[in-house]
């Protein structure tokens, strides 16, 4: 087998592998926000571009002929809408005027870039292939803004209530942001690895924070109970005169 051949075959394998992480990595945030109801700490802004972002690489795969970006973004898009509405819908706050306005603001955004890419392929004498490059730049530069929010409203806030993230969902979410940057590099799509790079800087920092604010584990909480009772059970010996 030829370097080549084995080069195309590496990229590939990383491909489907960053489809893979990027179909799945959203569904344990799913599980914990619309099961256990639990939102705390999610960015109203970073969930609203989780739903417009997916709706833009699914547009840019059909203008490029990239079934692989069609296929997983329908999947994350479709997660990140139900995290979306279970975020207003434990969240009263959140729907205020003012606050759909801010995060529709940064949706409306990559809609917007979404109709006029699709305006302009329907032009006669303009192929898709043509658009896809103009899209997929402006969505690399959405997704350099898309990844601050999350991270920066965990580090502003040093008591921000952490219970509603997933951690491992913003791991798997590392892994995939690796993998399509290495796919990116090799297949030669600036706009993926450039987008990618910052997802992974992005979440490094959420899975960072994470970890350093972890809640104290269950086995320590059953330790700390039981030296509890132990000593409930030594003080009412020594009142007894034992």
């Amino acid at each position: 087998m030829t370097p080549t051949r084995k080069r195309i075959m590496l990229t590939h394998a990383l491909g489907c592998l960053g489809a893979a992480l990027s179909m799945s990595l959203s569904w344990p945030q799913v599980y914990k926000s619309c099961v256990q109801r639990r939102t705390g700490g999610l960015s109203a802004t970073a969930s609203a571009l989780g739903v417009a972002m997916p709706l833009g690489w699914i547009t840019y795969g059909l203008l490029s002929g990239e079934r692989i970006q069609i296929v997983t973004n329908t999947v994350t898009g479709t997660a990140g809408l139900l995290i979306m509405v279970a975020l207003l819908a434990t969240q009263p706050s959140l729907r205020s005027t003012r606050a759909l306005r801010v995060s529709a603001g940064a949706a409306g955004a990559v809609l917007a870039a979404i109709l006029l890419s699709g305006l302009a392929a329907a032009l006669p004498g303009v192929r898709g292939t043509e658009v896809a490059p103009v899209l997929g730049l402006v969505l690399a530069g959405v997704s350099v803004l898309s990844a601050i929010p999350q991270p920066l409203a965990l580090l502003r806030d040093r008591h921000l209530d952490l219970s509603g993230l997933s951690p491992l969902r913003w791991r798997m979410g590392a892994g995939a942001c690796a993998s399509w940057f290495a796919y990116g590099l090799g297949t030669g799509q600036p706009a993926v690895y450039a987008s990618a790079s910052v997802g992974l800087v992005s979440a490094l920092i959420v899975c960072t924070i994470l970890y350093l604010r972890a809640e104290p584990s269950t086995a320590t909480e059953i330790s700390g109970g039981a030296r509890w009772r132990d000593s409930i059970h030594t003080r009412t010996l020594a009142m007894a005169g034992v």
